[in-house]
Parts: C-alpha cells; sequence; structure tokens
C-alpha cells in the first residue's frame, strides 16, 4: 500500500492556462530524476492523471485544475513513502514554478 501526498497549489492562470502549462511540462518531471525516469499523462475532463517510473518505483499521481488551484494527490510506493515529508517539500517548492 501506497503512502498518499495531498496538497493544493495555487495559481492566477484558469482552467485553459493550467492545463496548458501541464502539458507542456509534465515531461520534465523525468530531468529531475537521475538516470531519468518515464512520465505518461492523460486528462479526464479537469483530471490529469499521471505516472512517473524510474528506479522501479511508480509514482502514480492525479492532478485536479481548478479556477484557483491545483489539488494534487501523490500516491508513493511504500519505499519511498520513507520520503513523503521531503518530496512534499520538493512538490510545494517546484509546482508553483511550473504555474507561473
Amino acid at each position: 500500500m501506497g503512502t498518499p501526498i495531498t496538497l493544493d497549489i495555487p495559481h492566477k492562470l484558469g482552467k485553459e492556462g493550467v492545463r496548458q502549462r501541464l502539458d507542456g511540462g509534465i515531461g520534465r518531471i523525468g530531468e529531475k530524476i537521475p538516470g531519468g525516469a518515464t512520465v505518461d499523462h492523460r486528462w479526464n475532463g479537469d483530471v490529469m492523471h499521471f505516472t512517473v517510473e524510474a528506479l522501479g518505483q511508480r509514482i502514480a499521481s492525479e492532478l485536479t485544475v481548478f479556477e484557483d488551484k491545483v489539488h494534487a494527490v501523490v500516491d508513493l510506493p511504500a519505499f519511498l513513502g520513507l520520503f513523503a515529508a521531503r518530496v512534499k517539500e520538493a512538490i510545494e517548492r517546484e509546482a508553483p514554478k511550473l504555474l507561473k
């Protein structure tokens, strides 16, 4: 069983602006991981489902886009759950940069 991280990321882009930023930037996550990663995503309405696979680990995430925020749920596998606080801090630090 995984360890879910949830957080809200405020923005001022509107739904369409956020969708464009996410579509254009989600693939760059793999560049931040040593050795690279595979990143896949798909939209279901205002919800982006995406996975990141690297170093034998798979992280499933769901981003729900609202007019003023993105609600993120990141499900860390058991091993990475040990680092949940650090992962959450990194997301809180880096995600707003994508939405500016």
